[in-house]
């Protein structure tokens, strides 16, 4: 009775088809819209605009993984990467914005991409003089590459890409991508440590062997880590300062001594709780059922007390 009343309500697709097509309008397939948009964005004829524009659409469609892998078929991944060459600065930023919708939890795009190169052009973006903008885009689409594909994180290593992403830590107006540094980090580090935790079936098996290649801890360790992230603790925003608290929470079992023996920490802790308390009382007073900060405070607390 239920679906009846629906098929009273709605007219079927192939209907509405019918009766758009006398009208003489045609419905255009998600997959008939990306090739007039690749074509536009790699037509010498479009101006810098247009182009810019067919990006700003495809990054809309890609984010649907069947698309993206229409996307790929037609040639639009190697184009967009070919985009991060680009010498104009919005051009770049939309490249690495499709890439990276592109590259979302689609192992097939990550694969094609890390092929065509893709991971060593958004590292020198990352790694050279651009705006704001367009590594922040970079950064998202590296961050996609990385998610849950071992060989891409093994790569990365082995380009140095901890080093690139230290050095946003010392240049001013990059504050923004630290926080999303930060994120990535405990990200994929957590990926692996839930993998190791979790059950195992012959195929979780073979990919808990690529993870194990990952050394991505002892890198972390041996770059500084441990001294660079409890510096965002300092930070305004209750949003940084719990991806910062998320790390040094993960990293405290590795870096144990070096922060025993960190005043700075120490005291960055200290003051937390106490404006964490006073919030997390007056949440907890207003029945508030969200309790962002007391969680925010029951993570300060544990750090503390491991610490001890």
């Amino acid at each position: 009775a239920r679906e009846e009343e629906v098929r009273k309500k709605f007219r079927p697709i192939e209907q509405l088809k019918e009766e758009f097509e006398k009208l003489n309008m045609k419905i255009e397939t998600d997959y008939e819209i990306m090739v007039k948009l690749i074509s536009k964005f790699n037509s010498s004829a479009s101006t810098l605009d247009e182009k810019v524009a067919a990006l700003y659409d495809l990054e809309y469609y890609v984010h649907q993984v069947d698309n993206a892998k229409d996307f790929l078929s037609l040639g639009g991944l190697q184009l967009v990467i070919e985009g991060l060459n680009s010498s104009d600065a919005s051009l770049k930023e939309h490249a690495a914005f499709v890439l990276g919708a592109a590259l979302s939890s689609n192992p097939k795009v990550q694969i094609e991409a890390i092929e065509g190169g893709a991971l060593q052009k958004l590292l020198v973006i990352l790694a050279t003089e651009q705006p704001l903008a367009v590594r922040k885009k970079a950064l998202f689409a590296l961050s996609s590459m990385l998610r849950h594909f071992p060989y891409a994180q093994q790569q990365f290593l082995k380009l140095g890409g901890l080093q690139v992403l230290r050095s946003l830590f010392r240049q001013k107006g990059m504050e923004p991508l630290r926080v999303r540094v930060v994120t990535l980090l405990y990200d994929l580090i957590m990926e692996k440590m839930l993998l190791e935790d979790s059950q195992h079936d012959e195929q979780m098996e073979e990919k808990l062997q690529q993870y194990r290649q990952v050394r991505l801890v002892p890198a972390v360790l041996e770059q500084g880590w441990c001294a660079l992230v409890p510096n965002l603790l300092a930070m305004p925003e209750h949003d940084s300062r719990e991806k910062a608290l998320q790390l040094v929470g993960v990293l405290v079992a590795f870096c144990r001594e070096h922060y025993r023996g960190d005043s700075a920490l120490g005291t960055a802790l200290s003051l937390l709780r106490s404006e964490y308390e006073e919030l997390a009382a007056q949440e907890q007073r207003e029945g508030d059922r969200d309790r962002y900060f007391r969680e925010l405070l029951a993570s300060i607390n544990t750090i503390i007390q491991e610490l001890r």
